[in-house]
């Protein structure tokens, strides 16, 4: 047979989940030794296409070429046999087994072995070393269900990467990561395609990444191929946001992304004159958080989590002084602090907020439940439903809809709609943009703002330095052993000394 001239070509794809087609004709062709960047807006078909290259899905209709040979109705054997590996934006990791056995088990079931913890054990570590040699060596016992997202998403990765596969699906790979493990990623890679002939599919929404690792792009929008293997070198991130279909305000946001210097668009004055106010305390470092204020956290995740452990009563353990209008509080459990009014929302959809197997209207509806201390819905659930999904322009058939049928950037909104009508006192936000587009985010951002004007204090954790120079008013930094290091305020807060007071780079 005749050499193909791509590893992965895909012709004609349709995938249609009733009545809704998402996938209409698409196209796209993937090269040994290169990276490509798998472009588009939220629903648009991306994760639906790598479901279908991982074998998670099965095509309607389309033709699949994969190393030479043409693929039937399903790619399954060759993620089977460790041709392909992926890392969904979902993570697809086994909570009740260690992190050994999570990275290990696919390779020895494929060399027909009799399992191993010793070798389990060499295994990780050798993948896990790639991107950080001291997470390898002290977590490869540790259950993933212990594990942080931050730590979940390593595993994965590092379970990716050391497969040995020809093709690798990286959908939002860098979607929690530090700046540092960013780096060590993309240097693995690098080192993989130019030494091995690897290719990559990889999905990001942050075109700086997109422009620092891959050679070539493809963009999707609405099912369809709106440009098919373009050099990235040949087009302005302006003209990729106009081929997702973005809106204005987006392509400023992207365009001042890739140069830095995006301005810090401060909220109104908020109508909550008087308030509660929160203080918090830890190892020398204070911050008072005043009603209508959105304060950053930056720095490497152990930090910002324990602080939000404390204030959403994640953890019995709580290294954090926390007072309300002075008087010390600790809560037992994130109900009891939702009850206080305090809300919280993750960027880890399928573990931390998402009810996958309730409709839309019951994942709306949780927080009030919660909050008012009931099981059972109300008539009036579905009204309040309706109109929320209407304010946050959530596109869904029905409310009665499993949330599986939106999009990740549309499962994060349904999360932050939860807290829209009761007006938390406090509003905690975990990586809330994590895996989103950027009309997405700016819809994100606006609803927060918005949130801040009627008086409610947010808390905002994020990776992305320019998101908090954009968003807060304050920053509380942290170092990367996760100690708090200083509060920087007002014009101190820019991508420069974020890097500078986290020890981390933009």
């Amino acid at each position: 047979m005749a050499p193909q001239p791509y590893l992965l070509s895909a012709r004609s794809i349709v995938k249609s989940f009733g009545p809704t087609t998402v996938l209409k004709g698409f196209d796209l062709s993937i090269a040994q030794g290169e990276v490509h960047a798998f472009l588009g807006g939220n629903g648009a078909g991306k994760s639906t296409f790598i479901k279908i290259v991982s074998g998670q899905h099965e095509r309607d209709a389309g033709t699949i070429e994969f190393d030479g040979e043409t693929v039937g109705a399903s790619v399954a054997a060759y993620v089977d046999a460790g041709a392909i590996a992926v890392v969904n934006q979902e993570l697809a990791l086994l909570p009740h087994l260690s992190v050994a056995e999570n990275i290990a088990i696919p390779r020895l079931r494929r060399a027909t072995r009799s399992y191993s913890e010793r070798a389990s054990e060499a295994i990780a570590i050798e993948a896990l070393s790639l991107i950080d040699p001291h997470f390898a060596r002290e977590s490869v016992g540790r259950l993933v269900g212990d594990l942080t997202l931050h730590e979940r998403q390593l595993v994965e990765i590092a379970r990716a990467l050391g497969s040995g596969a020809k093709l690798l699906l990286l959908d939002e790979p860098t979607a929690n990561l530090t700046a540092a493990e960013t780096g060590r990623l993309f240097a693995v890679i690098r080192r993989l395609v130019v030494g091995t002939g690897l290719a990559v599919l990889f999905v990001s929404h942050r075109m700086r990444e997109i422009r620092q690792i891959a050679d070539v792009c493809t963009i999707i929008r609405d099912g369809k191929t709106a440009i098919d293997r373009v050099a990235l070198n040949a087009i302005t991130d302006r003209e990729i946001v106009e081929c997702m279909g973005q809106s204005t305000a987006a392509e400023d946001h992207v365009g001042a992304a890739s140069d830095g210097g995006v301005p810090r668009a401060m909220p109104k004055e908020t109508s909550a004159a008087q308030g509660e106010v929160i203080a918090i305390h830890h190892a020398g470092i204070g911050l008072t958080i005043r009603p209508g204020t959105i304060v950053g956290l930056a720095g490497a995740p152990t930090g910002p989590a324990a602080l939000i452990d404390a204030l959403t009563g994640l953890s019995a353990q709580q290294t954090w002084d926390v007072k309300r209008n002075d008087a010390p509080v600790k809560y037992r459990s994130p109900a009891a602090a939702a009850r206080a009014g305090i809300g919280f929302v993750s960027g880890d959809r399928s573990n931390k907020g998402i009810l996958a197997t309730l409709p839309i209207i019951d994942n709306l509806m949780a927080a009030r439940r919660i909050v008012e201390g009931r099981g059972v819905a109300r008539n009036d659930e579905l009204a309040e439903g309706t109109r929320l999904i209407e304010a946050l322009n959530i596109r869904a058939r029905s409310l009665w809809d499993l949330p599986s049928t939106l999009s990740g950037g549309t499962q994060q909104k349904l999360l932050i709609a939860r807290w829209l009508a009761l007006k938390p006192k406090l509003l905690v936000l975990e990586e809330p943009t994590r895996g989103v587009d950027i009309r997405t985010k700016r819809e994100i951002y606006a609803l927060i703002r918005k949130m801040a004007e009627q008086g409610t204090a947010v808390i905002w954790w994020s990776t992305e330095y320019i998101e908090l120079a954009e968003l807060c008013e304050t920053v509380l930094a942290f170092d990367l052993d996760g100690k708090p290091t200083c509060v920087l305020r007002d014009a101190q807060v820019n991508e420069a000394a974020l890097a500078n007071a986290t020890g981390m780079a933009a």
